[in-house]
């Protein structure tokens, strides 16, 4: 039986820059593992590329003045209610800072005790001790000082209320600060709302909307067209992006599918074997010390391929050895579970205790949880991950 399963390796590439053909340095950069390594391409392998890199190719970027003027065309440019931002400076600075040149006053709503991604701002204990409900009380800033004062980020020793006040200020904007988890209470201050919540954003939308909100905007709905001949996402907006320069972020990448199938032909050809490719972005995961979800930006992959579509189907093999197969040991019960695992058919086995404790979740987001793990967000200098084995099971010789 062989004995190694699904290997992961990341992948050095040359520093990307804007005007590079991404698909042809991912498969050149690959084609010179296989040959460094000493690994040979197998059908259903996968490579990787991180959407950072995508995006520099793309020259998807864009100013604060770009964004300040998406801003006061869409908005009017008066008060404006922006809720629920995450609580980072390479996330969201700039993109509030663009927020804050493009109206005259902000009223931000901060939710507590964290931010949609898990970076707190006051902790549990401290809303218990003074009483605090957050799922009803909404505090301003003069009320939220008084129960808990001045608190720091645990990572980065910045107390992002002052730190996203000074921002607005800074722009010449007035800021007036609020705690609160109902997108709604902006309204008893203004009837134009800017929520920048990720993966709950269309809920907020709508909660405005029917609650008579006249302007209503998430953060896909900034710079989803180009201003000025800046970059732009039609899709996801300012979603995923991050801070490029002190006066410009890098957008989310564009038209990623086609990225990805450039690039699993590029390497099928070359290989003679069908290579599966994907851009992938943040990972989906929770750290358990920090409570910090990975996932800032709006998906795990913006494009693959089709045959990374869908999701595991597998067979839990502990319980197959505990159970069905008890009483069974040494080669008769690895023959007996390998007949079962070739047995299975394409129908799905959610619901069926056989797979209870599996994970039916996307495929591209288990691989691309896989791939930011692997190609951390530092300086490995390996954007390209390249997976063998991930579709193998214990069957397979």
């Amino acid at each position: 039986m062989r004995t190694v399963g699904t290997v992961v390796r990341g992948v050095r590439a040359p520093i990307i820059r804007q005007g590079d053909d991404i698909a042809k340095i991912v498969s050149d950069s690959v084609q010179a593992a296989w040959q460094e390594a000493g690994f040979l391409p197998c059908d259903r392998d996968v490579v990787a590329v991180t959407e950072s890199v995508v995006a520099r190719a793309q020259g998807n970027y864009a100013s604060v003045g770009q964004i300040a003027k998406d801003v006061r065309l869409k908005t009017g440019g008066g008060t404006v209610g922006v809720a629920f931002p995450i609580l980072s400076r390479n996330r969201f600075s700039l993109l509030l800072r663009g927020m804050a040149a493009g109206c005259e006053k902000i009223v931000l709503l901060l939710s507590y005790p964290s931010d949609e991604v898990g970076n707190h701002l006051v902790d549990w204990d401290l809303l218990d001790e003074a009483g605090v409900d957050p799922y009803a009380d909404v505090l301003t800033l003069e009320q939220f000082r008084q129960n808990f004062g001045h608190i720091v980020h645990p990572f980065t020793g910045v107390d992002y209320i002052d730190f996203y006040s000074d921002l607005i200020h800074g722009e010449g904007c007035e800021v007036e600060v609020l705690f609160g988890n109902k997108v709604t209470t902006l309204l008893d201050y203004t009837d134009t709302v800017i929520t920048c919540d990720i993966h709950t954003r269309e809920r907020s939308k709508r909660l405005l909307r029917n609650a008579g909100a006249k302007t209503v905007l998430g953060l896909d709905d900034i710079l989803n067209a180009p201003v000025d001949g800046s970059g732009c996402n039609e899709t996801y907006g300012l979603l995923g992006s991050n801070k490029a320069t002190e006066d410009t972020v890098k957008l989310f990448p564009r038209d990623c599918t086609a990225v990805a199938e450039a690039i699993s032909r590029y390497l099928s050809e070359a290989s003679g074997k069908r290579i599966e490719a994907m851009v992938y972005g943040d990972g989906a995961f929770k750290d358990p010390v920090g409570k910090i979800w990975e996932l800032a930006d709006p998906v795990v992959s913006p494009g693959y391929t089709a045959g990374l579509v869908g999701t595991p189907n597998e067979l839990k093999l502990k319980y197959l050895a505990d159970n069905e197969f008890g009483s069974l040991s040494g080669d008769e019960l690895r023959s007996a579970i390998e007949a079962k695992i070739r047995a299975k058919t394409g129908d799905s086995l959610v619901g069926n205790m056989v797979s209870e404790g599996t994970t039916p979740r996307r495929l591209t987001d288990l691989i691309g949880s896989l791939c930011d793990l692997t190609s951390g967000s530092g300086d490995k200098g390996t954007p390209i991950v390249y997976i063998q084995g991930y579709f193998d099971n214990y069957t397979n010789e």
